[in-house]
């Protein structure tokens, strides 16, 4: 991957970064700003790490986020050819790759519905 290709990946994901902020609830804006000040990677480090990882691939949606405990990125990343997502999770405290999975589109699509039916319950 080239370092052109990389920064319009940062670029582009920068853009949909500050859209995505935008939409948030004033709630979720300061969990996600409290996330951010126990993380030691920066998102542009996470994302050339995660990128790293997927050659060709560009970032299509990138968060920050407690799973098992652990402050992590996480970033689902699209490849040229493919349907299928690679969702990397990258550690926000030391840096080091902590997963790299595959999903189908059917998966993908599951994960969504399973987000929403948290979020909505997170609501009431």
């Amino acid at each position: 991957m080239t370092i052109k290709n990389i920064t319009r990946s940062l670029l582009a994901l920068g853009v949909l970064a500050g859209g995505l902020t935008a939409c948030m609830t004033e709630k979720e804006g300061r969990n996600e700003a409290k996330l951010e000040s126990q993380a030691k990677v920066s998102k542009a480090e996470a994302q050339a790490t995660a990128l790293a990882k997927v050659p060709g691939g560009t970032i299509k949606e990138g968060d920050l986020e407690k799973e098992k405990g652990k402050l992590i990125w996480s970033f689902d990343i699209a490849t040229p050819g493919s349907k299928d997502i690679t969702e990397v999770a990258v550690d926000a405290i030391t840096g080091a790759v902590i997963a790299v999975d595959k999903e189908t589109p059917a998966q993908q699509e599951a994960e969504k519905k399973a987000d929403a039916k948290e979020k909505k319950g997170k609501k009431e």
